[in-house]
């Protein structure tokens, strides 16, 4: 089914279009006319040898594909619905050893055991030391801007860096290591962005290097176990434990799933509270509780993943051949007005919230949820402390990406 107020040609993984916006406009044609919609693409342009893939824009339908993994696999082609062009099939298949791009059985003994580091009992014990970290984050960031005029980068300054330091923290990095992780993890996400100069092999290596560090860890932990989330992992006895390798690959998950996308929900925060004052005012006097749910429905930061269908299926009246890939738009779902009354509107206070920012449930329902609302408490609630007249001073400038809504620059003022 073709939509044909689309031009011809239109992606929806087009990192250039990403770069310059996300195309919500579109993403609400298509939920009306054509729901679940054959998005052609040119052979290879995404590394995948096939002919496009099917846009997927509902909130219903991407919470179908979501908790029918026996239907959608996330291994056959992995959860990645673009890659460059240049990327190899070898390179793409080293990535299923990524729990993301798993399907049970093997993503559920995987997530039975790193399921231990996100338990309601673990992510409090970081509580304490997450909020010291938030608050001098913020405080940093004042002197920084005291020195420039009032002035800073939001992103660099502040959005960056308590998702690093809480993976670290969780993982039990050494201070002195991480900003290797956070170098890892920019190279691993930003091979489309010309700006960074990351080309695919740079990509890889920053991946290798980080599996590196973290099979090292692993394999120190093993032979004298700590106190710390990494020795549960990989060195309890009885429990069913992590291999080195897949440690490893677990880190690559974090540093990327766990990283970036919090770093843009608070990004994307941010510029939302100082593009609608009110709600901002309304933070600072209030801290709702549920501030952080609707920071992550606004931002989305995976725009969209991918599935592969294992059989020949239905969609959203749609007829789908086993071996087509799968694109399921959270963007467009955490927007369809079908589920959110007035989904434009960025309210703190909409309860409930029934986004799909950290997944459409099933088996891949985001694992480190509670975490990433912690970080997103802890940040604004030390911002409206320490900066709480802080204003724009620039427009956002995007990451170019196929996947990713990012923001990779956001200058603010507080005087």
């Amino acid at each position: 089914m073709r939509c044909p107020h689309l031009p011809d040609g239109f992606d929806f993984t087009d990192p250039d279009l990403l770069q310059s916006r996300v195309p919500h406009p579109e993403f609400a044609q298509l939920r009306q006319a054509a729901p679940v919609w054959w998005c052609a693409q040119p052979r290879g342009i995404s590394g995948f040898q096939d002919d496009g893939y099917w846009a997927v824009t509902r909130h219903a339908d991407v919470k179908y594909v979501s908790t029918h993994p026996e239907l959608f696999s996330s291994h056959t082609n992995t959860a990645v619905i673009r890659f460059n062009e240049s990327i190899s099939r070898e390179q793409i298949d080293v990535q299923k050893l990524i729990m993301l791009n798993m399907d049970p059985p093997e993503h559920t003994r995987v997530r039975q055991i790193v399921q231990r580091g996100f338990t309601p009992r673990a992510i409090r014990s970081l509580e304490g030391a997450l909020r010291d970290r938030a608050r001098g984050i913020v405080d940093a960031a004042l002197s920084e801007a005291d020195k420039n005029d009032g002035s800073f980068d939001f992103v660099t300054h502040i959005a960056v860096e308590l998702p690093l330091q809480a993976i670290a923290e969780l993982i039990g990095v050494p201070q002195e290591d991480r900003t290797k992780i956070f170098d890892w993890s920019n190279k691993m996400a930003a091979y489309d962005d010309p700006e960074y100069a990351i080309t695919e092999e740079i990509g890889a290596e920053a991946a290798m290097e980080l599996v590196s560090y973290a099979m090292n860890l692993a394999a120190a932990r093993k032979e004298c176990p700590a106190k710390d989330i990494v020795s549960q992992l990989v060195a309890a006895e009885g429990e069913g434990n992590l291999l080195s390798d897949e440690f490893g690959f677990f880190v690559i998950l974090l540093a990327v799933a766990g990283n970036e996308t919090t770093r843009n929900a608070i990004s994307h925060g941010m510029h939302a509270f100082l593009t609608h004052p009110d709600q901002w005012e309304l933070y600072k006097r209030e801290r709702p509780a549920t501030a952080a749910e609707e920071i992550v429905r606004w931002a989305t930061p995976v725009v969209a993943f991918q599935r592969t269908a294992t059989q020949d299926t239905e969609l959203g009246g749609q007829k789908i051949t086993a071996g087509d890939r799968v694109g399921i738009f959270y963007s467009s779902a955490n927007n369809d007005p079908e589920v959110f009354e007035e989904p434009e509107r960025f309210d703190i206070t909409r309860d409930p919230n029934p986004h799909l920012g950290f997944g459409g449930g099933g088996p891949h329902f985001c694992l480190g949820k509670s975490l990433a609302v912690l970080e997103i408490n802890l940040i604004f609630n030390a911002i409206a402390d320490v900066l709480p007249d802080l204003r724009l001073a620039g427009d956002p400038r995007r990451l170019r990406s196929a996947w990713l809504n990012g923001i990779k620059g956001l200058r603010v003022t507080h005087r």
